[in-house]
């Protein structure tokens, strides 16, 4: 009988292991990587709709883009999976023909973002970070089986699920209450998305805001991973069919500057001590930069250096979940997977800095 992470019996059938299994493995698929097409109408609005009366006009315009993306001939050469917001899964083009079927077409995987997002709030009780708001909690198990169980009826054969954390040394952030909030919250989730069906990507994410320094960034990743794989041991959770999320071990924005072989290599530490090998894959989030820097520079040179100097070495593909970081070409960072980009080497890359994207965590 297969077994979940722990040794314990998979209460999974056979047959939804194993197709779990086979899609994790298509989605690491070498050289390969995540497209992250699962921002709301908010990115848009503020990119110039403000208007609440324009919104089924953005939504309208959103559809257009995303057919005319999801088509571009030759983009499975390099994306492997692309992860949807809700809206756009069930959306068709203007000739009628389903997103999904669009992707599925075009040589990818279609996935879904399920989560609900946290409210400012935050969890009563908790500090406020360099967020500018407390702690905060990721909503949206109530309904959670029901709508994995239509997403994967309309095609999606993964899913995403984003907890946030923050850092402040000085305060001792992340707590203890917030990490646990978020490693069970993240369990839940991927049970219930295997449960139907579906490979969890599991994203708990430390945000680089703030001035702390990148070995703080290190002792809290490692902290945050382990205590995320001991809940999905918890939960009975099938690694060979989910995939992590994680945020690149890095100084925070307004912190000491830290170079790309020093992000690699204490990035690849913390994941070597913390991640179990059965995990098919890694798939970065780039993570926001200075305003000075171009995002989707800095997270493919960091993840090439990190292929280039742990070429071999690692049990996993270590690969991309870029949305921002994709925003002008993907085959850089295709490039990178492999760890032969070069610094510069892209034309489109670098050319503007960070300040054209700079909305902020979704």
């Amino acid at each position: 009988m297969p077994l979940a992470h722990g040794g314990l019996p998979s209460i999974l059938p056979a047959d939804v292991m194993a197709e779990l299994k086979e899609t994790a493995t298509k989605l690491c698929a070498p050289g390969k990587g995540f497209l992250a097409a699962d921002e709301s109408a908010g990115p848009w609005l503020r990119a110039g709709h403000a208007e609440a009366a324009k919104i089924p006009d953005v939504i309208e315009n959103r559809a257009a883009y995303r057919s005319l993306c999801f088509s571009t001939p030759g983009l499975s050469e390099h994306i492997s999976g692309v992860i949807l917001h809700w809206e756009t899964l069930f959306q068709d083009d203007g000739l009628g023909k389903a997103m999904v079927d669009i992707i599925q077409g075009n040589g990818m995987i279609a996935g879904i973002k399920v989560d609900k997002g946290y409210n400012k709030k935050g969890m009563w009780g908790t500090l406020v970070g360099p967020l500018g708001h407390p702690e905060v909690a990721t909503v949206g198990l109530d309904d959670l089986q029901d709508r994995c169980k239509k997403a994967y009826e309309k095609g999606a054969r993964f899913a995403k699920w984003r907890n946030v954390l923050q850092l402040d040394p000085a305060k001792g952030l992340p707590s203890d209450l917030a990490i646990a909030d978020t490693v069970h919250t993240l369990a839940r989730y991927a049970s219930i998305c295997q449960s139907e069906g579906l490979v969890p990507i599991v994203e708990p994410e430390i945000v680089p805001n703030g001035n702390h320094d990148i070995f703080y960034c290190a002792q809290m990743t490692e902290k945050v991973l382990a205590a995320q794989f001991k809940a999905l041991a918890d939960h009975h959770i099938y690694l060979e069919g989910a995939v992590l999320k994680p945020n690149m071990v890095k100084n925070g924005l307004a912190g000491p500057k830290a170079y790309p072989e020093t992000i690699a290599t204490l990035t690849c530490q913390t994941l070597l001590r913390t991640v179990p090998p059965a995990v098919p894959g890694i798939f970065f989030l780039s993570g926001e930069t200075a305003l000075n820097e171009d995002n989707e520079e800095e997270a493919t040179i960091n993840l090439s250096t990190m292929n280039k100097l742990f070429s071999g070495k690692l049990p996993w593909h270590l690969s991309f979940s870029y949305g921002k970081a994709l925003q002008k070409t993907c085959v850089a960072n295709s490039q990178a997977v492999f760890g032969k980009y070069q610094k510069g080497s892209c034309a489109s890359v670098g050319t503007d800095g960070n300040v054209m994207q700079a909305a902020g965590p979704y």
